[in-house]
């Protein structure tokens, strides 16, 4: 019955119209209402952390209070190559936009059950972190030293982010995980009725985020990376911490699925390798254009200076030419 159960929950599909694939619900590794036993039993694939609580509708990770974090960890570790992670969430609270906080995480990790101050996971993680981010602290930062982002460089809050940590990385939480975020996207989640998604898929060493946020049961793009390396026999989790501003963060289910993907002998030789450590491929191109972004800005104000001191320049020129030219014409009427 149990195998029955299994492959009834497969479908086919294609990615990128190259690769067929299938996809078959880990029920050992997804979360869903009832919730069985999660948190008070042992025999629970899922295990509670913090100020974490089950409902019947949902298991909520920090209420709207300050000072709380909670968690919700897989006792199981995860050993499949590709997989895709359905996330339904919900975040809301009395506060107002940009007055709550923190956010809530989505964790793929070698750690389980740490608390800390990552969005209520241990900082020096190893493995991925995909951030629901709510509330600006560089921004505000940055106000308070009355400076301010370009609007090439400004973000609309809540912002989803993904990063990826081999133990040694920390999460740069007063700059919003900019120094090593892989990417992201803006997701105004906050305080909607109708139902909330995050897509994570991890198939091929490639990582893509969508989002469902709009209530038309359609993704959007958020960022799409090749060439990241994750171990297996990692675990799944989710979190949240409130501050001194705070929300509701909820988790009303998790859903793996593993997939199937047809490869190429090509293909198969390339990723035989075994992974021991998370890393992304060209990640040192990945920050240069961040650097390269801010560079030229500096390099944009420098280019209009000079620019203009040119302008300035030639116009004193051609006066001074015009009035040379000037004064000569009039000698040859004396």
């Amino acid at each position: 019955m149990a195998t029955m159960a299994f492959t009834m929950s497969g479908r086919s599909f294609a990615e990128d119209g190259h690769h067929e694939m299938e996809e078959f619900l880990k029920r050992e590794h997804s979360l869903s209402k009832p919730y069985q036993g999660v948190g008070s039993s042992s025999s629970s694939h899922w295990e509670l952390m913090g100020d974490a609580m089950v409902t019947t509708d949902q298991v909520r990770l920090t209420s709207d209070m300050q000072s709380k974090q909670g968690a919700v960890w897989s006792r199981i570790p995860c050993h499949l190559r590709d997989w895709e992670l359905q996330v339904h969430f919900k975040i809301h609270g009395q506060g107002k936009k940009n007055l709550n906080g923190d956010g809530l995480a989505i964790w793929y990790t070698k750690e389980r059950m740490q608390k800390g101050p990552v969005f209520g996971n241990q900082d020096l993680f190893t493995g991925l972190g995909v951030f629901v981010d709510t509330y600006p602290n560089e921004e505000k930062h940055l106000e308070a030293q009355k400076t301010r982002y370009t609007t090439r460089t400004q973000r609309i809050f809540p912002f989803v982010l993904a990063m990826v940590g081999n133990g040694s990385i920390s999460y740069d939480h007063e700059r919003d995980g900019r120094p090593t975020e892989l990417g992201g996207c803006n997701a105004m989640v906050r305080n909607l009725k109708h139902d909330t998604f995050i897509f994570i898929r991890y198939v091929r060493r490639r990582l893509t985020i969508m989002i469902d946020i709009d209530g038309q049961h359609e993704w959007r793009d958020c960022l799409d990376i090749p060439g990241v390396r994750l171990p297996q026999g990692y675990y799944f989790g989710a979190s949240a911490i409130t501050g001194d501003l705070s929300d509701n963060h909820d988790v009303i289910s998790l859903k793996l699925y593993q997939l199937t993907v047809l490869r190429s002998e090509t293909e198969e030789k390339e990723e035989e390798e075994e992974i021991t450590l998370p890393s992304v491929d060209n990640m040192d191109l990945l920050r240069m254009g961040e650097n390269e972004e801010g560079w030229s800005n500096i390099a944009m104000f420098f280019i209009i200076l000079f620019s203009m001191l040119g302008c300035f320049l030639l116009i004193v020129v051609g006066l001074i030419v015009y009035s040379h030219w000037n004064e000569n014409r009039r000698k040859r009427f004396y």
